[in-house]
């Protein structure tokens, strides 16, 4: 009544693929080092040298090679930059949390109450000159 199927299935088990798979952990690697890396290039527009170099330390950590720094200036407002720092410090401390890093927690969490204590701070409007 019915033939039978006589081609393979487009349905293959994803077990059976050729190409190399990544562990959680590695996975949580890369994805820590990109939310430090962005947090990096974010300080480093911040002209926050000190901060800069933990993060660029912790990120020679996660990928075995010091990272690339960022040269160009944005002229954006340091507050949008504070806020962009402590969003990516946040999303820095999850995965780091998940993965059990502990000095990637600490810093994260560090430059969350860094940044956060500078949008708090009053901003006193200051002459182009004085000093």
């Amino acid at each position: 009544m019915y033939e039978p199927i006589r081609t393979k299935s487009v349905h293959a088990l994803a077990d059976t693929a050729d190409f190399p798979h990544r562990s959680r952990e590695e996975e949580l690697n890369i994805q820590l080092a990109g939310h430090l890396s962005a947090l990096l290039a974010v300080t480093d527009e911040l002209g926050l040298d000190a901060a800069a170099e933990s993060i660029a330390g912790q990120i020679a950590r996660l990928r075995g090679a010091p990272p690339a720094r960022h040269a160009g200036l944005t002229g954006a407002d340091p507050a949008a930059l504070h806020r962009r720092a402590l969003a990516l410090a946040g999303r820095a401390l999850v995965v780091a949390a998940s993965r059990a890093d502990t000095a990637a927690a600490i810093l994260s969490a560090e430059r969350m109450d860094a940044h956060t204590a500078a949008l708090h701070e009053p901003h006193e409007p200051r002459l182009v000159g004085a000093r």
